[in-house]
């Protein structure tokens, strides 16, 4: 039983990876496992990003390159790590609240594959504070702890976000995916929180804070806008969620 057990927290965390980065992993058996159910393990994708932000952070110092470029290094990676799904929801969020005066135009504009005004506004000023705060901390064991809080705690808001509000639409990726349980939701949570603890106890319950004010702000955001969630929101969640946790590592680690 231990074994079918550990089995299938194996087959989660692969499911949540593939799901949220682009890594090539050998083929492999979901069968029995949904993406719903998988991700509790969003948090632990989250530390996997991290440490390959980290490493090339790392890298780069030890090459001398000044924080930085090194920092803007770190961030390309972890961009290339997912292929920007998240920012990439960002964009199209910001697009389609910004620009649409109807539920029905805002989400025909979050659909659109191009990028208007406001997501590029919005991406420029994600990846200019994510870089500015990496900058800031220049030591690599600092880096290291602010991506790690930063990418498993965004991560972790994602599916309690999932639960709680409907799809705002009958297809797409999020309403494909399925509404994850409670217990799913709390568990990532719980695993993103822990992830916090790397910015100390004060900050840790700070941040938490600060976090449940911003998933409590988009969903109701999301509600009065389009009614709902979808992929792009859950993208704007994680990448606003990131942002914040960077900016208090960079307040609190230096």
């Amino acid at each position: 039983m231990g074994g079918g057990f550990l089995d299938k927290l194996g087959k989660d965390f692969a499911l949540a990876l593939v799901f949220l980065t682009r890594l090539p992993l050998p083929h492999l058996d979901f069968s029995g496992r949904s993406l719903s159910s998988a991700l509790w393990a969003a948090p632990l994708v989250g530390v996997v990003v991290a440490l390959i932000g980290g490493v090339v952070f790392a890298i780069a110092k030890w090459l001398g390159l000044a924080a930085g470029p090194a920092a803007a290094l770190a961030l390309t990676a972890t961009m290339l790590v997912t292929f920007c799904l998240h920012e990439d929801g960002l964009g199209d969020t910001a697009d389609g609240f910004g620009g649409g005066r109807t539920r029905e135009r805002k989400l025909e504009i979050m659909r659109d594959s191009r990028v208007g005004t406001y997501g590029v506004a919005a991406l420029a000023l994600s990846i200019l504070l994510r870089w500015t705060a990496l900058s800031e901390l220049a030591s690599v064991p600092h880096v290291f702890n602010a991506l790690i809080a930063a990418h498993a705690a965004s991560r972790g808001l994602i599916p309690g976000f999932m639960h709680l509000l409907p799809s705002a639409r009958a297809q797409g990726l999020a309403a494909d995916a399925g509404a994850p349980s409670a217990e799913v939701a709390v568990i990532a949570a719980v695993l993103g929180a822990v992830a916090l603890l790397l910015l100390g106890l004060p900050g840790a319950i700070a941040v938490a804070a600060l976090l449940a004010l911003w998933f409590l702000a988009l969903r109701w955001l999301c509600l009065s806008q389009i009614g709902g969630h979808t992929g792009d929101t859950i993208g704007a969640l994680q990448q606003g969620a990131e942002i914040l946790v960077l900016l208090a590592a960079s307040a609190i680690l230096i």
